[in-house]
């Protein structure tokens, strides 16, 4: 989608919130506003977290979830490399950079601001406090922006609801040591917000509050208990790109950056548990609903690792191979170039020469079954960066099966901490795997070499 379609569809969902909290504007500050949301959540590095993504967690219910959902992730320092330079005017007063790392000013340093206050309490952070982006850093300064923005427009307690709904998207977040929930505890700072600077918020609408708060952080992190799982790794291949700028460099990254990608995410599918994705409030949602989202983002889950675990396996292989070269190989030096929209594609590729195999091995459940399938059909989505199907682990899958593929999984992780070499981690794989492939890539060399020789001026006498 263009910027230009962006703005608009931004700006119309801005309207709509005015219209519906009843609020007098003026067209051009909604269109700055809008130009503000759009230019930074299109910036060059995102790839999952655009304005696509916030209209569909913004849903269409109520005013204030869209507010919030439209600027919860406009500050995102991990992806954007640091914070975009329009947001820093809304920032600065309150934030400073000491070698890198954000912190929040002193108390001798920070201007009188009850808004910033309030944020401050509903976040549960303090003043020279340093930021993490494990530790709601990057919600923390998008809600500083999205308040001070919001500011001119609406009531101290629609600030605060929109707040706390930009909260409650800090993600993955197990139960405090008292047994208390994310958003329980949000609510028991809420109360004391509520009465120590005059919100004037009933204990219903409080409720109500951390309710929108809670319905808007599981649409956040909604594509976790999609029906399908080839949905849920489409967003993930999404969200590579974003954390691992080399992936944008389509035909230049190296083997290992692109390992170095699968294995953060893997570790990560690895440590994450469904009961820390979803959160639950006071019936939001419904308790059947809430243990649907659960059971399928464990599903999902499982899916997802053992797939990144067959795909880390598949390019740890390649990367042992590629040492034998160098250690800083391009990717498609070793497969060859992915294909290029709208090109016609004639060069060719490894997996042309690896053969298409029937798997000898049964599969016991319907993991195996769906990770098998998408290896070798695909996610429904192509990145940029990477082909939307494996065939080289679909090869490797159905050679030695999937147990075989989950110890050479472990066993590759040993190779990428120097616990193996190179040889030693490649002498532990099938000898016909390794055969197959190393002559696959002599090949692709063999054709790249005569493509050169076919340019070569003719010596003559």
């Amino acid at each position: 989608m263009s910027f230009e379609n962006d703005h608009q569809q931004c700006l119309q969902k801005l309207i709509w919130a005015m219209e519906e909290l009843h609020i007098d504007f003026e067209m051009t500050q909604l269109n700055k506003i809008a130009n503000l949301i759009v230019q930074t959540m299109t910036g060059p590095w995102r790839s999952f977290h655009t304005p696509e993504h916030i209209f569909e967690v913004g849903g269409s219910d109520h005013p204030i979830e869209l507010l919030a959902a439209l600027f919860h992730d406009v500050v995102y320092v991990q992806v954007d490399k640091s914070v975009n330079f329009n947001l820093s005017y809304y920032i600065v007063p309150f934030v400073k950079e000491v070698r890198e790392q954000l912190f929040i000013r002193e108390v001798d340093e920070l201007p009188d601001d009850p808004l910033f206050r309030i944020i401050l309490d509903l976040f549960g952070f303090q003043p020279g406090q340093p930021l993490s982006s494990f530790g709601g850093q990057n919600e923390f300064l998008s809600a500083v922006v999205g308040a001070k923005v919001l500011e001119p427009f609406l009531s101290p307690a629609q600030l605060v609801e929109v707040i706390c709904c930009i909260e409650t998207t800090i993600p993955f977040r197990p139960d405090n040591e008292a047994g208390v929930s994310a958003a329980m505890a949000l609510f028991h700072r809420l109360e004391v917000v509520n009465q120590k600077y005059d919100v004037h918020l009933s204990k219903a609408q409080m409720e109500d509050t951390i309710r929108r708060a809670v319905r808007l952080s599981n649409r956040d992190v909604g594509s976790f208990a999609h029906p399908k799982a080839a949905r849920f790794l489409d967003g993930t291949w999404d969200l590579l790109p974003e954390t691992n700028h080399n992936l944008h460099n389509r035909s230049s990254y190296t083997v290992v950056e692109y390992r170095q990608a699968l294995q953060k995410m893997e570790g990560f599918m690895n440590f994450l548990r469904p009961n820390i994705i979803f959160q639950e409030f006071m019936g939001e949602p419904d308790k059947a609903i809430y243990d649907e989202l659960v059971a399928q983002s464990e599903h999902n889950l499982q899916v997802g690792r053992l797939y990144l675990g067959c795909k880390l396996f598949t390019i740890g292989f390649l990367e042992a191979i590629s040492r034998r070269l160098g250690r800083d190989i391009p990717l498609s030096s070793m497969m060859g170039e992915l294909p290029s929209q709208g090109e016609d594609d004639i060069q060719s590729k490894l997996i042309d020469y690896i053969p298409a195999i029937d798997s000898a091995f049964p599969l016991r459940n319907e993991v195996e079954k769906e990770v098998l399938d998408l290896l070798e059909k695909g996610r429904y989505q192509s990145a940029s960066y990477d082909l939307k199907n494996s065939p080289l682990a679909t090869y490797i899958v159905k050679s030695i099966g999937f147990d075989a593929v989950r110890e050479q999984c472990d066993r590759a992780k040993l190779f990428f901490r120097g616990e193996l070499s190179q040889e030693e981690f490649l002498e532990s794989i099938n000898p016909e795997i390794t055969l197959t492939v190393v002559k696959g890539i002599n090949k692709l060399f063999e054709q790249r070499q005569a493509s050169l020789m076919k340019i070569m001026p003719v010596v003559t006498a």
